[in-house]
């Protein structure tokens, strides 16, 4: 499978949107390149690459270089896969959220241990509930909310580190969940860790994710900033990130 070879095939081989690296694979074959990661020797990041981080990584250096560094860097958003539709390269989404949602129905078909930390105060852990509701058998080893600054990174993946997961969703937004991941990887020694934004409050149904028909009609991005006016700033990054791929060379 050719997005299984490109696992171990490095950065340099993937197109790039804005200078970062992307894999162009199914959601399919995208488990199957994490399940690859997890049997495979080290500590891997896999990192959901949405518009708006692509943005900030222009400007953030640290989060430029994880971006780089990360074994698997999936396009999840339609802004993404329009960039890379402009440079004559068909893919499709693969969000962070599904993609979760698909690392957890493996883990109760195989067994992995899955650790959630992130989101507010209680979240986490109706996330674990309602997932092992949805995925009989997957095994989440243990939750931990998200609210605890920068200094605690060290003490809390010591926290972890006991769980022993073979896959780490972090839930604390972008750059913070990114660095956390790059700060802590080997104290937590997880096989694969991903940021996966706001799933956790997805999973748990604190929030509800777009219906279908706004998926289908790819703008599920209105439907969450409505939703949550918070993300309003988020949504601002959308305008620039068209711009600035706009004036890319092709």
């Amino acid at each position: 499978m050719e997005a299984i070879q490109e696992v171990g095939a490095g950065v340099d081989s993937r197109p790039r949107v804005l200078g970062i690296p992307v894999c162009v694979a199914t959601m399919d074959e995208t488990v199957a390149a994490v399940e690859a990661l997890i049997q495979s020797e080290g500590h891997h990041l896999v990192v959901t690459a949405d518009a708006s981080g692509i943005v900030i990584a222009q400007e953030d250096q640290a989060l430029r270089d994880i971006y780089h560094s990360a074994s698997w860097v999936t396009a999840d958003s339609n802004g993404v896969v329009w960039a890379l539709g402009r440079q004559g390269i068909k893919t499709e989404r693969v969000s962070g959220v599904d993609l979760a949602d698909r690392l957890l129905a493996l883990s109760a078909a195989k067994g992995y241990r899955v650790f959630f930390l992130g989101a507010a105060p209680g979240v986490a852990q109706a996330a674990k509930e309602k997932m092992i509701l949805k995925h009989p058998g997957c095994n989440i080893v243990g939750t931990h909310d998200g609210h605890f600054p920068e200094s605690d990174f060290e003490f809390i993946a010591r926290e972890i580190a006991p769980t022993k997961p073979d896959i780490l969703l972090v839930a604390m937004g972008i750059p913070r969940q990114e660095k956390f991941i790059q700060l802590t990887k080997e104290i937590i020694g997880s096989k694969v860790a991903m940021g996966v934004g706001g799933t956790l409050d997805v999973m748990s149904g604190q929030v509800k994710r777009a219906p279908i028909l706004i998926q289908k009609l790819k703008i599920e991005w209105l439907w969450r900033t409505l939703a949550n006016p918070k993300k309003f700033k988020k949504f601002l990054t959308l305008p620039k990130f068209w711009r600035m791929v706009r004036q890319e060379k092709r």
